[in-house]
C-alpha cells in the first residue's frame, strides 16, 4: 500500500491539473487580497466618492473594521466561505478520476487485486493534497495583504498553526467526498458540481431552509461547510474543537465506506 501511495504523490505533484489547482488558489487570493486592501483605504474611499461613487456611513465602518482585523480574522473573512473546500472538492476529483478515464486502475488493480489498498492510497494523497491546499492558501492571506500596503495586527504563531490544523480536517473529509464520488460515477462531473454546491455552503444553506419549514434541528451545523464558516479561532473551546473532531470523523468514516463499497460492488 505504501508503494501505491509513493506513486500517487508521485503523479501528484506532476499532475498539470494538481499545479493548476495552486495556481487558481493563488491568483484569487491575491485578487480578493487587493480587492480588501482597497476597500480598507480610507483614501481610496474618499477618491471614489469624489468620482460620484455612492460611499456611506456602513462603507466606511467595513472600512474601518477590516483595518482593525488581526491576520487570523482576516484569514477567516477570506476562507470561511468554502473558497478551498472547492478547490480541493475539484482537485481531488481530477486527480482520481484520471485513473478511470486513462485506465490506469484496471492495471494497478491488477498488480494490486485488494482494492482496499487503493482506495487507503487515495484517501492518504486526498489528505497530502487538501494538507497543500490549505497550507497555500491560509499562508497567502496571512502575508499578500502586506504587500498591498495592509498591515494587519499579527497573531500569534501557536494560534495560526492551531487554526491551520483544524481547518484542515474538514478540508480532508471533503476530499474523501469527492473521492467517493469519482468511485461511484468513474467520472468527474458529479464530483465538481457537489463540490462547487456543497463548498460554497448552497447544500448548507438549502437544509437549513427546509429544517426551519420543517422544524427539525439545525442539522446544517453538521456540514462540513459550516464546519469551516463556523472555524473561528477566537471562539475555540474544547466543546468547539471536540464538535468539529467528531463531525469530520463520521463524514470520513462515511465517505470512506462508501470509497470501499464502490470500488468492491462494481468491475472495472
Amino acid at each position: 500500500m505504501f508503494n501505491m501511495l509513493r506513486m500517487d504523490l508521485r503523479r501528484l505533484f506532476k499532475s498539470r491539473n494538481f499545479k493548476i489547482i495552486l495556481l487558481v488558489t493563488t491568483a484569487l487570493i491575491f485578487m480578493v487580497s487587493l480587492m480588501t486592501a482597497v476597500i480598507s483605504d480610507p483614501e481610496t474611499l474618499d477618491g471614489m466618492s469624489v468620482q460620484g461613487a455612492e460611499i456611506d456611513e456602513i462603507d466606511r465602518r467595513i472600512s474601518e473594521e477590516i483595518r482593525n482585523m488581526t491576520q487570523l480574522d482576516l484569514a477567516h473573512e477570506t476562507l470561511g466561505g468554502g473558497f478551498l473546500l472547492i478547490m480541493v472538492g475539484i482537485g481531488v476529483t481530477l486527480f482520481v478520476s484520471g485513473d478511470f478515464s486513462s485506465g490506469f486502475v484496471k492495471n494497478i488493480c491488477c498488480v494490486h487485486p485488494r482494492r482496499a489498498n487503493y482506495v487507503l492510497s487515495k484517501a492518504l494523497a486526498a489528505g497530502v493534497y487538501s494538507g497543500i491546499i490549505t497550507l497555500l492558501g491560509t499562508l497567502l492571506i496571512l502575508l499578500v495583504p502586506y504587500l498591498y500596503g495592509m498591515r494587519p495586527v499579527s497573531s500569534p504563531i501557536a494560534g495560526i498553526l492551531q487554526y491551520l490544523f483544524w481547518m484542515w480536517l474538514p478540508h480532508w473529509a471533503f476530499a474523501l467526498m469527492a473521492l467517493a464520488l469519482v468511485l461511484l460515477t468513474r467520472n468527474s462531473t458529479l464530483g465538481i458540481i457537489l463540490s462547487l454546491v456543497a463548498g460554497g455552503g448552497l447544500t448548507a444553506v438549502l437544509l437549513g431552509t427546509l429544517g426551519n419549514l420543517l422544524h427539525w434541528p439545525p442539522l446544517e451545523q453538521y456540514l462540513l461547510a459550516s464546519l469551516v464558516k463556523g472555524l473561528y479561532l477566537p471562539q475555540l473551546g474544547i466543546t468547539k474543537t471536540g464538535g468539529i473532531l467528531a463531525c469530520t470523523l463520521v463524514w470520513a468514516v462515511v465517505y470512506g465506506t462508501g470509497c470501499l463499497l464502490a470500488m468492491e460492488k462494481r468491475d472495472l
